[in-house]
């Protein structure tokens, strides 16, 4: 998942703010950083500089705007647009720092001062986009624009903040800006709760503890040895801990042999922000969904999807729910055969029950090993993490020549970052890569990529970005580096994917320097997927641990054979979460919902079979009530759409390294990708619209 870019700070301000009152001169965020490249200075930064910071960073923007405001020259693109474009760089400096800590590294002085930033930030974000004197020097370059001898994207900019700021309620009569300031500040509050409520669920309310080797029956040894290192660092030694992080709890899923704990530890997955306590997000959802309803009703649209979606390639809702319900027939088709599969086996073993939910990992892992011959712990020795990041690098390499060094010299906010210079291939400096590995009980779930600085230009000089990647994968232990599965390695491949977007984006204007839509976002990320099993690029990454031995061909076939494997509920389980995304966001007025019926009536709607819960449940789907993926999490099946018609170019042309085509895909899809609408510039490297028969076919489903 891509974090959205700070450089969007005027349109989806719902950041934090903190307590400290006082400027201090040793607060790093008020120098410049006196540290290689200019990163962060984390080993110098205490928590209690970001509110001095925050609030410097707010006073220093409004000093721009009025300086914008108050210019007696008539509007131009310089004195309006540029300066707007260029305002808030202390704010944003503080902030991509702040958020990412909040995230990958919280703490209860970070949690605290983020909830005081919170309206402070959602007021300052309404202060500007609700200023009236602002908008009508804005609206008088729109008005102007063509007689003002600019270029192309000097009017793509003045456009894009002329829609910005209308979108946003610039255009609202004053009573209802005031309401739509409320309701702002509201939103800003609940959504950050939900995302508190959902940490502390998934990583400090929930542990499985074992104490009976038997409870062990089933798991791989390094899965075992991990468990007991996570009981040790809790000082439960001679236990075994597993939890809700997945690298813990999936091979749990897949391979314990107590039924009843792997429906304990599933059902603690699943309940997540559902159990009545002071974490509950019932009331949140509800709150969120009636809210973002009154919020689309006061600034003109149908509902809060049609606001959304207005400005993503899809368009409409009514576009997304048609593409949605034309995946979901065939993959609940290729699901429901799955479950007759694996329903098999569980009678041909003399199992008298029908499969559940919290089995599907167990027995989707018998299948593969019946039907592919393939034990998904055969591959784990080939991929460690070490291996597995030389590998993607090696294809970043191939495709754009640019090249990784190791840097040991910078500051960490954790021990095991690791941190890469990135150079072109003719050694110009492209900027830094930070690739955060471990799950921990201050990082939230999940995969994203965000940045400390962005790609762009600052008094006409190129500043190079500084991005970083964050994961949750499985630790090494006493005895093996880490070692990953399938799923942990496609992951480093798709984040890193986010990161070269990030590095290639190049643009003289905040506003659309690798700005894209929504439905856009994915396309960078998921592409790289592709060629993480491609033979070629498995034969130089994955190599035996111990004995440096590379995958053996008869696994890669089996690899290879397998692609389809399990997919049927990997589309339905997305595609179930995704249209119960859009039922949320597709409510034409604000009312009150009960938050579990309203799930259950949307899954039934569909015909969801009873085995498979959508990926995400109303109390946990961070993506779109603590995330900015409301209404969009759609996208990620809509860029798959463009990600296997891309790849499948390179393949076509039998030549997956093809250095032609790379140079396109950078310079049209990444590099320049903000410079015109999502499909326009896919169609520049393309030559035509993308197929959907790519993903079909890889899918198995068609």
């Amino acid at each position: 998942m891509k974090k959205i870019p700070f450089l969007l700070i005027l349109l989806t301000l719902v950041t934090f703010s903190a307590c400290k009152q006082a400027k201090e001169t040793k607060n790093p965020f008020f120098t410049e950083y006196q540290t290689p490249f200019q990163v962060p200075p984390f080993d110098k930064i205490d928590s209690t500089d970001y509110m001095p910071a925050y609030l410097e960073g707010m006073k220093q923007q409004m000093a721009e705007i009025d300086a914008i405001i108050n210019n007696t020259a008539e509007a131009d693109f310089e004195n309006t647009i540029l300066a707007l474009d260029k305002s808030g760089l202390l704010l944003t400096k503080v902030s991509k720092v702040f958020n990412q800590m909040n995230e990958a590294n919280t703490t209860p002085q970070l949690q605290e001062i983020a909830r005081k930033l919170s309206p402070l930030t959602s007021k300052h974000h309404d202060d500007i986009v609700l200023n009236e004197k602002l908008f009508q020097k804005i609206k008088s370059v729109y008005e102007n624009r063509n007689q003002m001898k600019l270029d192309d994207q000097q009017i793509r900019v003045v456009e894009k903040y002329y829609r910005d700021f209308v979108r946003l309620g610039a255009d609202l009569p004053a009573d209802k800006k005031d309401t739509l300031r409320k309701l702002n500040e509201k939103l800003s509050m609940l959504t950050l709760k939900f995302g508190e409520n959902q940490l502390a669920e998934t990583n400090k309310n929930f542990k499985l503890v074992i104490d009976d080797k038997k409870d062990l029956d089933g798991l791989p040894q390094g899965v075992i040895d991990g468990a007991a290192e996570a009981a040790k660092s809790i000082k439960m030694d001679g236990k075994w801990v597993f939890t809700l992080a997945k690298p813990s709890m999936i091979p749990f899923l897949q391979y314990a042999k107590n039924r009843d704990l792997r429906e304990k530890i599933y059902r603690g997955y699943f309940m997540r922000g559902n159990n009545g306590n002071e974490n509950d997000n019932k009331a949140i959802v509800a709150q969120i969904v009636k809210l973002r309803a009154q919020q689309a009703a006061l600034l003109g649209y149908k509902s809060c999807a049609a606001y959304v979606i207005d400005d993503n390639m899809a368009k409409t809702p009514e576009a997304v729910d048609n593409f949605l319900m034309k995946l979901w027939k065939p993959a609940l088709a290729v699901a429901k055969n799955e479950v007759k599969e694996m329903q098999k086996i569980i009678d041909r073993e003399g199992g008298k029950f029908k499969l559940q939910s919290w089995e599907w990992c167990y027995y989707a892992e018998k299948v593969r090993k019946e039907k592919y011959d393939l034990d998904e712990n055969e591959l784990k020795p080939y991929f460690s993490l070490s291996n597995v990041r030389d590998g993607m690098f090696h294809v970043a390499t191939q495709l754009y020549g640019i090249t990784f060094t190791k840097r040991t010299d910078l500051p960490l906010f954790q021990k095991d970052i690791e941190t890469f210079e990135v150079k072109e291939a003719d050694g110009s400096p492209l900027g830094v890569i930070y690739l955060d590995y471990y799950p921990r009980e201050s990082k939230r779930n999940g995969a994203w990529c965000t940045d400390f600085r962005s790609s762009g230009y600052l008094d006409g000089k190129k500043v190079d970005a500084i991005e970083s990647v964050t994961f949750n994968l499985s630790a090494p232990t006493a005895d093996a580096p880490a070692l990953l599965t399938w799923d942990d390695v496609t992951t480093m491949f798709h984040e890193f994917g986010h990161s070269l977007h990030g590095l290639f984006t190049v643009g003289k204007y905040d506003r659309t320097a690798g700005n894209v839509p929504m439905d856009y976002v994915e396309l960078p990320s998921q592409v790289m997927e592709n060629w993480a099993g491609e033979p070629e690029v498995l034969k130089f990454y994955a190599k035996h641990y111990k004995t440096g031995e590379v995958i053996p061909d008869k696994l890669v076939e089996k690899v290879k054979k397998s692609g389809t494997f399990n997919q049927g509920f990997v589309t339905v389980e997305y595609l179930a979460a995704s249209l119960l995304d859009m039922d949320y966001h597709n409510l034409t007025s604000p009312q009150d919902i009960d938050v579990l019926a309203f799930e259950k009536k949307a899954m039934d709607s569909i015909g969801l079979i009873q085995e498979i819960i959508p990926r995400y449940r109303s109390t946990y789907f961070s993506h779109i009530f603590s995330g900015e993926y409301a209404a969009g999490y759609y996208v990620y099946i809509w860029a798959a759409v463009l990600d296997a018609d891309a790849f499948n170019a390179f393949k076509e042309s039998g030549d997956i390294y093809n250095k032609d085509l790379a140079a396109k895909f950078r310079k049209y899809c990444l590099a320049e990708s903000g410079n015109d609408e999502g499909m326009t510039q896919y169609k520049k490297f393309r030559g035509q619209e993308p197929s959907i028969d790519p993903l079909l076919v890889r899918r198995g489903l068609k």
